[in-house]
């Protein structure tokens, strides 16, 4: 019988402690929104849980077993959360990267045994795609395909929505409020909310920028946002989502209110900030009394080395 110890799906999710959910206001005059604390998973993201998902069913389905090859392109998250899924399967894990990605990614991702392989900064997140399924071919690797695995959003639709709503026993959620990567949480949260019968609107948290800049992704709104893309998903397009609203914040915005957040104590990534700021702007729309839900999808250590760090860099003197 195909079994692995951590393999049985249910039995996974019913032995798993929920990351928190909590509300959190920036300061007395704000509405208090409910922020899903995925830094709490245990490679620090909401990519865990698409890691162990799409994995585990991938064994269970018998395209893979122990010694097998996994292969992803990924910037950051997914590539970090693989390589410690497939450390604990006795998997082999090769992540596929664009040059320019902060060192920390790569130094976690190795410190799992995984590898990694650059491809050309001029070739974006499309080259690192058009390279991994390559590789994986060649390779006989399985190629979890995030950005269209429908497994992506089942995720959060089965796991991370079930979460919530257990948290929120009353039942109310107005709105949910996300960036799009690859579409899958927003697509899984609404779904997972919908079905428990709230009539919760998806709001897109999308970044802007007031110049044009080079970035690891290409296809990102702003490269001080990683993981936040346009263009890349085939899981999530506005026909596939028609009730879902934009709502448009500034780089600049998002990566002080990240920083803001840090100083309260909340450990996060600039997506997080992004989506907060975004969240108090749909507050302001539906009224103070709103329930509205959104996610802290990574921690802050991926980010030591870029500009979200600047203003702590040198320290007074003792």
């Amino acid at each position: 019988m195909n079994q692995h110890p951590l393999l049985d799906h249910h039995r996974y999710i019913d032995k798993m402690f929920p990351t928190p959910l909590v509300g959190v206001s920036l300061s007395p005059s704000d509405p208090s929104i409910l922020c899903k604390l995925e830094f709490f998973n245990p490679a620090r993201s909401i990519k865990d849980r698409i890691a162990r998902y799409i994995l585990e069913k991938a064994w269970r389905t018998r395209k893979i077993k122990v010694g097998s090859t996994v292969i992803e392109a990924s910037s950051g998250s997914t590539s970090i959360a693989l390589a410690l899924v497939c450390a604990q399967m006795g998997l082999k894990f090769i992540a596929i990267m664009p040059e320019g990605v902060s060192q920390e990614r790569e130094l976690i991702i190795r410190s799992f045994g995984a590898e990694v392989i650059y491809c050309p900064h001029c070739d974006g997140m499309q080259g690192c795609l058009d390279f991994a399924e390559q590789e994986a071919r060649k390779r006989n690797a399985f190629y979890p395909r995030q950005f269209e695995n429908p497994d992506n959003a089942e995720t959060h639709h089965l796991w991370t929505g079930q979460e919530i709503i257990s948290q929120l026993p009353e039942g109310v959620i107005d709105a949910v409020v996300s960036g799009v990567g690859t579409g899958g949480t927003i697509i899984g949260l609404t779904r997972a909310f919908k079905e428990a019968g709230c009539k919760s609107i998806p709001y897109i948290a999308i970044p802007t920028t007031s110049h044009a800049v080079g970035d690891v992704e290409c296809s990102s709104f702003s490269k001080r946002i990683p993981g936040v893309v346009e263009c890349m998903s085939k899981l999530y397009d506005k026909k596939k989502l028609p009730e879902a609203i934009e709502i448009s914040i500034p780089d600049t915005l998002a990566i002080e209110t990240t920083r803001r957040l840090i100083a309260l104590g909340f450990p996060v990534g600039p997506s997080s900030g992004l989506n907060y700021a975004a969240s108090l702007l749909v507050a302001k729309q539906l009224g103070k009394n709103a329930q509205i839900v959104t996610v802290f999808p990574d921690g802050m250590e991926k980010y030591f080395s870029t500009e979200l760090f600047d203003p702590f860099r040198t320290s007074p003197a003792l």
